[in-house]
């Protein structure tokens, strides 16, 4: 059983639990990143020293998913985030340069914001509510820390059914809306997330042409702290 899981989820026969990722974990979610998102380049999908950087640099902003299966937990997902100013994301900007290649520089440790850089769930271990876990660690953490709140560069895969019929920016309001579904952007707008903006060039992804939804999920319990001279 893994220490200190956040979260312990049963469906059908499967446990689940999300854990603070560990060095142990990096090859094993590194194999599993072009699985996950088919459609990234490279220098888009995190590898294992990335993720060996990322607890280095920011340990309480890293999760990793872990399911039972014949008698030993694999590897089902993860997620990963760094700390921000708002003025970071009010610019353009792609998502390699977000990330850095990986690197996360822009990681700021008293930054009043988390920058989600990815959920990730391996194509095998979908439908068992695994994201939902991994958003609520971040959820819980964004508390945690008394962050102002989440942002992230929301992927829109299903775009491309609605690509002839309508341009992105009336498909992300009708998928706002409830009247079209998302793979992705659905499941975010009913965890609470809101979205800002669509970002043009922001992402590898023939599905929505590159683009992506800036989303923000606002910390409700987030209180200000008073500095005095």
């Amino acid at each position: 059983m893994p220490k200190h899981p956040h979260h312990h989820h049963l469906r059908g026969h499967l446990r689940a639990v999300v854990v603070p990722t560990t060095p142990q974990y990096a090859r094993p979610l590194e194999k599993i990143q072009p699985l996950i998102f088919p459609t990234l380049k490279p220098e888009e999908l995190f590898t294992e020293a990335h993720y060996l950087h990322h607890h280095r640099l920011f340990p309480q902003g890293q999760f990793t998913a872990l399911v039972h299966q014949d008698g030993h937990w694999v590897v089902a997902g993860s997620t990963v985030t760094f700390r921000i100013n708002f003025s970071f994301f009010e610019k353009e900007h792609s998502f390699e340069e977000a990330i850095d290649s990986g690197w996360l520089s822009n990681h700021n440790p008293e930054g009043e914001w988390l920058y989600g850089a990815d959920v990730s769930v391996h194509p095998d271990y979908r439908g068992l509510g695994l994201s939902k876990m991994l958003y609520d660690a971040r959820r819980a953490l964004v508390r945690r820390l008394n962050l102002r709140g989440e942002v992230a560069g929301g992927m829109l895969p299903g775009y491309y059914r609605y690509r002839d019929q309508m341009d992105i920016e009336t498909y992300v309001d009708k998928v706002v809306a409830g009247e079209l579904t998302d793979p992705t952007l659905t499941a975010q707008v009913r965890s609470g997330f809101r979205v800002k903006r669509v970002l043009y060039n922001h992402i590898t992804d023939p599905r929505s042409n590159n683009c992506a939804a800036l989303i923000v999920r606002q910390n409700p319990q987030y209180h200000p702290s008073y500095v005095y001279a």
